[in-house]
Order: C-alpha cells, then sequence, then structure tokens
C-alpha cells in the first residue's frame, strides 16, 4: 500500500508523492484550483469518493449565493467553531476583490458594527447560531433573513 503517511492531529494522511488512482486526482485537482495541496483535501485521502461528495454538496450551496456571501457565511461559522485554518483559508478569498484588511478585520471582529448590509449581518448571524446550537434556530430567525 503506502510506505508513509503524514501526520496529522489524530488523522494519518497519504502523502502526496505517494498518492495513486483516485487520491492522486483528487490531489492534482486540489493543486491546480489552489496552487497547493489543502490539508483539508489531505483528510479525504483514504476516501477520495467522499471528497467528491463533499464537493458536489458545496457545489449545490453556492450555486444559491454569490461568493462573497458564501464566504461571510463560513467566516461566521468558522469564528463559532474558533477554527483559526478555516478563517484563514475563507479570508483570503474575501481579500481578493471584496474588501480590504481593514474592512474584513472589521467584519470579523465586530460584523455589527462594521460595514455589511443588515441582509449579510442576518445570514452571519444565522451561521453563528447553527453552528452553537441549530436546535435553537426558530421560525423568527428564518423570517429574519426573509426581510
Amino acid at each position: 500500500m503506502w510506505k508513509r503517511v503524514l501526520d496529522m492531529p489524530f488523522i494519518r494522511t497519504v502523502p502526496e508523492d505517494l498518492a495513486e488512482g483516485d487520491t492522486a486526482s483528487m490531489y492534482s485537482r486540489a493543486k491546480d484550483g489552489f496552487g497547493y495541496l489543502p490539508n483539508m483535501v489531505a483528510v479525504f485521502s483514504h476516501r477520495p469518493e467522499v471528497m467528491g461528495t463533499w464537493n458536489e454538496l458545496i457545489s449545490c450551496i453556492k450555486n444559491n449565493m454569490d461568493v462573497r456571501r458564501y464566504e461571510l457565511v463560513i467566516i461566521a461559522a468558522a469564528k463559532e467553531l474558533r477554527s483559526s485554518y478555516c478563517m484563514l483559508a475563507h479570508e483570503s478569498v474575501l481579500l481578493q476583490g471584496h474588501y480590504n484588511a481593514r474592512e474584513l478585520q472589521s467584519i470579523v471582529d465586530t460584523p455589527e458594527d462594521s460595514s455589511l448590509n443588515e441582509a449579510d449581518r442576518a445570514i452571519m448571524r444565522l451561521a453563528g447560531k447553527v453552528v452553537r446550537d441549530a436546535t435553537s434556530i426558530t421560525a423568527g430567525d428564518v423570517d429574519e433573513l426573509r426581510k
């Protein structure tokens, strides 16, 4: 099988130079898209078909919102999860033609006081609430987004 694997906290992944078949193809696609092999892709190295399904889900979600708003939602969720890796990856997208560093810092630190419009603030609040406690979502939360 593989001679060695990369060690990540609790996860052993297939190193790029030892990847074969579907894993090598998945790695190649990721490098073509990102310019490097992200850890989040390597995590799927033993099950590249799961990465394919994950990508389909993300595509379905993204198809119904613009990139900027999608990234704001991910940042709100990542902030709640305290995932610095995810925050950095998605903030970098927003720094490419959407916000400057000062604006983005304001959005991350205090979205309610940032230059975001009310719709963006509402969707970020909902994303944070879903991460904190999805069972607490009410019809009022959804109605707020509809406004």
